[in-house]
């Protein structure tokens, strides 16, 4: 699901547990016994410093079909050149609707080595996933992981 809707709402917390939300556009990945995601971004000092204060995110995505899904993850900032350059092929790669180039932000013309481009790796600790149906209808079934 989060695949084919591709943006979401990503929500941070500062040190005086304020939310801030914004969209930004995770890649998920599942190496056969985890799932974790990434995300390209420009490291803003608001998101440097609600990062640093809690080092976690609510990832919310949503359709028009009332489908949605959630994530909730710890983050790790990346900014080693090897790690933006293997994130940034990921996304100009990877099939569409997910994949895109990434030199289309104009913060990140300079490529994966840009000081405007950092990763961020979310290692999700629950789970939701809700079919529209399930509200609209009341058919369908809610699904919830939570990490051990």
């Amino acid at each position: 699901m989060a695949h084919s809707i591709v943006w979401a709402s990503v929500a941070t917390v500062d040190a005086d547990s304020k939310p801030r939300t914004r969209i930004l556009h995770p890649i998920w990945e599942w190496d056969g016994t985890d799932l974790f995601g990434w995300i390209a971004t420009v490291p803003s000092p608001v998101k440097r410093a609600h990062l640093a204060a809690h080092p976690e995110v609510s990832i919310s995505y949503w359709t028009t079909t009332q489908d949605t899904c959630s994530a909730e993850c710890l983050v790790e900032w990346y900014t080693d050149d090897e790690t933006r350059r293997d994130v940034w092929q990921r996304f100009a790669t990877a099939p569409q609707p997910v994949g895109y180039d990434p030199a289309i932000i104009p913060f990140w013309a300079d490529g994966p080595s840009s000081d405007q481009f950092a990763v961020l790796r979310l290692a999700p600790y629950r789970l939701r996933v809700m079919p529209g149906t399930t509200m609209t209808a009341g058919t369908g079934e809610v699904l919830t992981w939570r990490s051990a």
